[in-house]
């Protein structure tokens, strides 16, 4: 698997560290930590870019 090389932007809130990708402001989340966070990010952007998504899979139009 190639791995992709991206930076985080981040700062403390009140309780966590929070951030986002400098490449995809639209990915956000938070962490007790620093390295946390990082994770939680590595995390969330693999969700969005549905690295676990079968070959075999379908499509269905659905209504917001």
């Amino acid at each position: 698997m190639q791995h992709h090389r991206t930076k985080m932007i981040y700062w403390k809130g009140e309780k966590f560290w929070l951030g986002k990708l400098l490449e995809h402001p639209e990915i956000m989340s938070q962490g007790e930590t620093i390295q946390e966070l990082e994770e939680n990010l590595k995390d969330a952007y693999h969700l969005m870019v549905m690295d676990d998504v079968p070959d075999n899979y379908q499509i269905k139009e659905v209504a917001l």
